[in-house]
């Protein structure tokens, strides 16, 4: 079957600060080990391609697959090191696209027309779009080709601005992604601070935050059995 694709960022600290920020380690590798356990092969690509960093408050939070994953010498090499860059990607090699989160991808990821264009390519051949906590950031500005916000009238979540708060974070990142979707129409919902939450509309499938990835996953798997696909 298809591959995913799956989006990581290439920024490395809150803007106008010398606090590092990146990759939420979690965020891709638990992801990735559910597809592992479907057969499910996947591509890494970032903004700009090659390095990306990881949050080192994300290193607190690791598990026996995060660990497994980290150290896999395929993730280390494409998800961390090499990823590709956007010109390279064939979107017709992939059946989604899965928007990773970590701050950073607050600033990378809402006005990259490339990897839109990836997003929408691969939505248009009945693909589907998935994200998981700032991840959402990546669909904010996706248009259809008449113009219009792709999660106009759709059900979708993020990190909250609970949540932002809790993480101290809330003077640093330049948007709240409530905010941000409600002013592109779409319908916001959330469930308690730091609990698994994760909605499928359409074949757009978002989760609220760190403890969401798994979730995010397995509605995207109950997909691919529901059709068929492995």
């Amino acid at each position: 079957m298809k591959k995913v694709l799956i989006v990581e960022t290439n920024v490395q600290k809150y803007a106008g600060t010398n606090e590092a920020t990146g990759l939420w380690l979690g965020e891709s590798a638990e992801f990735i080990a559910e597809l592992y356990k479907h057969k499910i092969e996947v591509d890494f690509v970032s903004p700009l391609g090659g390095f990306v960093p990881l949050d080192p408050r994300s290193m607190k939070y690791i598990d026996k697959d995060i660990m497994d994953i980290y150290l896999d010498k395929n993730f280390i090499q494409e998800g961390l090191i090499n990823t590709k860059k956007p010109k390279d990607i064939i979107p017709a090699n992939y059946h989604a696209i899965y928007f990773t989160g970590g701050h950073g991808v607050m600033w990378d990821f809402p006005d990259n027309q490339e990897i839109q264009e990836i997003a929408l390519k691969i939505y248009e051949n009945n693909g589907y779009i998935l994200s998981v906590c700032h991840g959402v950031a990546g669909l904010f500005n996706l248009k259809d080709r008449k113009g219009n916000f792709l999660i106009s009238g759709k059900n979708i979540t993020g990190f909250t601005k609970s949540e932002e708060l809790l993480a101290g974070k809330m003077k640093i990142v330049p948007f709240f992604n409530q905010e941000m979707a409600e002013e592109r129409n779409a319908i916001f919902k959330k469930k308690r601070f730091y609990k698994e939450f994760a909605l499928k509309d359409g074949r757009i499938i978002t989760g609220q935050n760190p403890f969401s990835v798994r979730a995010v996953a397995k509605l995207y798997l109950e997909e691919l059995e529901a059709c068929k696909q492995f």
